[in-house]
Order: structure tokens, then sequence, then C-alpha cells
């Protein structure tokens, strides 16, 4: 219930920083449609942000989610889009190649990586870089997406396996997962026993137990990078949803959900 008032009282937040900001319903010269494509890793802050956004802007908001590389992938290949949202790296390549306007390197937002477990199980202990190591060692599996899908987390918590020397190790109780479903269902239900991915997913996720960041010595942010597409109709509707994102009170809604 306090977690609910909190969100409400965000959400009422948001509304009255975009009156005095003056974006306010009816205030632009005509509602737009604006397609945006976006990191999966923001949707649970998205879900609460774009109809907030919607509701005082009079313009309307179609949101296509998907892992980095996949987001990536699919915009390059051509699917249309206004503005794209999705990790900082990506976002510059894609300035650079003109295919989104260059701009002053904003951040809506950056999230580490964290571990889950079923329900109810102990929680791997993740006070220091060491203490995560013995507790993975000692775990009789883990999973995490698989780094081919061009997910963030996935190509991350392969190569700190490499990094902490583990991987030969790790390799034969090592699961790599095809899709969000299997990677909670494979925790949720006991056949995997400690399961890694971005924090704002795993708190999203009310089927597992969040069981904490990874230790700051080995932890590893995503920051996630606006981008609006250079041969979009919509620039000004683009910005604006830009401007609402970047706002106070719209971070305060995504450092609910788990970023920074």
């Amino acid at each position: 219930m306090m977690k609910q008032r909190s969100i409400l009282s965000v959400s009422g937040s948001i509304v009255f920083t975009l009156a005095l900001f003056g974006i306010a319903a009816g205030s632009t010269a005509a509602a737009a449609e604006i397609k945006l494509l976006c990191a999966v890793a923001l949707q649970p802050a998205m879900d609460v942000l774009i109809p907030d956004f919607e509701n005082t802007s009079g313009h309307k908001v179609t949101v296509a989610y998907g892992n980095a590389g996949a987001i990536a992938d699919r915009f390059k290949q051509g699917e249309a889009a206004d503005l794209v949202i999705n990790a900082a790296p990506l976002m510059e390549q894609l300035g650079a190649q003109g295919k989104v306007i260059a701009g002053d390197h904003i951040t809506i937002a950056k999230v580490g990586v964290s571990a889950f477990v079923r329900k109810g199980a102990a929680n791997p202990d993740m006070s220091s870089a060491d203490a995560f190591k013995r507790s993975i060692l000692a775990a009789k599996s883990i999973i995490y997406p698989d780094p081919a899908g061009g997910g963030a987390s996935g190509i991350y918590m392969a190569s700190l396996l490499e990094r902490l020397g583990i991987a030969a190790e790790m390799r034969s109780k090592t699961k790599l997962s095809p899709s969000a479903k299997v990677l909670y269902a494979s925790v949720a239900s006991g056949d995997v026993e400690i399961g890694f991915n971005q924090i704002s997913e795993v708190l999203a996720q009310p089927t597992v137990e969040f069981a904490g960041a990874l230790p700051s010595a080995i932890q590893n942010y995503t920051n996630f990078a606006p981008g609006i597409v250079t041969t979009s109709n919509q620039t000004e509707a683009a910005r604006a949803l830009v401007t609402f994102l970047t706002s106070r009170a719209a971070k305060a809604v995504l450092q609910a959900k788990g970023f920074e």
C-alpha cells in the first residue's frame, strides 16, 4: 500500500511539474503521434511515465520494446520511429551515422545488474566481489540472458565470469536464457538457483525475489540515452517527451523503479 501511495504521489508531482513547464494538455499546437523504440530495461518506469506524458501533453506515444542489441538492429533495418532510447554507446553510433540528431549527451537513466532467486530461497552473499565469487561457485546453477541476443546484462555477466577467472568452472552450471520468460521461470520453479539481469527488470518481476545488486567493485551500469530520429516528422513532440523524461519528477519515478 505504501509503495502504491508513493507511485501515485510521484505521478501527481509529474503533472504539477509539467504544468510549471507549460507542457499542459492543449498547450501544444497540435497533438502528435510519437513512435518510440525503447530498451526493455526502461519498461517498468515507462509504464508509469508514458501515460502521464500523454495526459499532460495531448500527444500519443506508441512504444516498442526490446533488448539493447535488438532495438539497435531493428532500427538499422528500417523499423520506423520518431525517438529511440537505448544504451548510450549504441546511440552514439547512430548519432555518428547521422541516423539520430546529435544531442548534448543526455542520459535518461542508468541501471546496474542484480541477482535474483526463487521466492523464499536464501540469497547469495553479495557483500563483496570475493563473497560474490564464492557464492556463485557454490551455486548448483546460474542463468543470465544469452549474450548473443545483445542484452547488456548478459554480455556483461559473460565477461565478468571471464574476468574473475571462473568461466571454465562455471560453464557446466551456466544456462543462457533466450528470453525473459525463460529467465524468470527457470529461477521461480527452482530449476536454476541464481539468475542475473538488470535491476529494473528484476524489481518488476513478481515471480522471483530480488537478491541484491552486484558489489560495487564489479558492478556495471548501462546508461540509456535518447536520440530523435533525423527523418521524423514529429521532432518537436519527440523533444517534448525527452524534456519530460529528464524532469525532476520523472527522475523520481525512475529511482523508484531501480534506476540511478
